[in-house]
């Protein structure tokens, strides 16, 4: 039916093929999709086995120390295998091709992986732990789901120089915090390093993007940390001593690269001080008078100094 304007006489007809490239992008998954989704997948049974397998039985009396422990390794080494599909996912998609829902995908994904999961284990440690309380092993908690959420939001928004991740990035962190409460310290000193841990995932230290050697140095370290996890569960001999001196060296690797991070920027902005004052020397003296520049005020020596 077409519809005559009595002013223009012009006729209008239902828009029908003329805007298909105002459609929306193609939503069909691609490979990178489908390794972001096994990331998913991951991050929910890591949840799955924590409540089967440490908390119900703590809460029903049937524990008998033995499932915990397999559940708990099982719950963390799917964790790490959530950080290997992350670490594949991004390489695929510059490799091959993402689809338009790639990113939104990745930040989902990583927020159940990364997020829900290593505080929902936070959670059960406060409830299955002697000396710990319950609420305030709540709070660290969420603290550190908020800090997830604030640093994927971040990222999301926030363009920074290639290469560079500000602020811990989120498996690194999930992997952390983890460790800390495997390491089975005191409660105080265990709440605060996963508070610390929170911190460090929404702060501005720069943390190298896992490329090349790193990428493969991370492969390595995960593959390796689900052997001692394996180790544990199976009760085999040293499997203890091999667990707390994995957990051990991933903190110690946590606190020590914001260090160097930080080590680094104080050093190039040392440099480039340097390099200013001596340029401001050298524009001070000019061809033919005296080689000696004299400061414009006493405050500006102090603050040079």
């Amino acid at each position: 039916m077409t519809v005559i304007d009595p002013e223009t006489q012009a006729g209008w007809a239902p828009e029908t093929d003329e805007d298909e490239d105002d459609m929306p992008l193609s939503t069909r998954l691609s490979i990178a999709d489908t390794l972001t989704l096994g990331n998913a997948i991951c991050g929910f049974m890591a949840v799955y086995f924590t409540t089967t397998g440490v908390l119900i039985p703590h809460l029903t009396g049937t524990d008998d120390g033995g499932m915990a422990r397999h559940s708990a390794a099982m719950a963390v080494i799917l964790m790490l295998l959530a950080s290997v599909f992350d670490l594949f996912d991004g390489l695929v998609a510059r490799k091959l091709r993402a689809s338009a829902m790639g990113a939104e995908l990745d930040n989902l994904s990583d927020l159940i992986s990364f997020g829900l999961a290593p505080a929902y284990f936070v959670v059960t440690w406060g409830m299955v732990a002697q000396d710990a309380h319950q609420r305030v092993s709540v709070v660290a908690a969420v603290v550190v789901l908020l800090a997830v959420v604030l640093r994927l939001a971040r990222f999301s928004c926030v363009t920074l120089r290639d290469g560079i991740f500000q602020g811990m990035p989120s498996p690194f962190g999930a992997l952390t915090v983890v460790a800390i409460v495997l390491l089975e310290l005191p409660f105080v000193p265990t709440l605060l390093a996963i508070v610390g841990v929170a911190w460090l995932m929404v702060s501005r230290v720069e943390y190298p993007k896992p490329r090349g050697r790193l990428a493969v140095a991370m492969l390595s370290w995960i593959v390796l940390s689900m052997g001692m996890l394996a180790a544990w569960a199976l009760d085999a001999p040293g499997g203890q001593l091999l667990l707390q001196t994995g957990c051990a060296l991933q903190v110690v690797l946590g606190a020590m690269i914001p260090l160097f991070a930080t080590a680094r920027r104080v050093n190039t902005f040392r440099d480039n001080r340097r390099e200013s004052r001596a340029e401001s020397r050298s524009a001070a003296i000019s061809p033919g008078r005296e080689t000696t520049a004299t400061p414009l005020c006493p405050m500006a020596c102090w603050i040079a100094v």
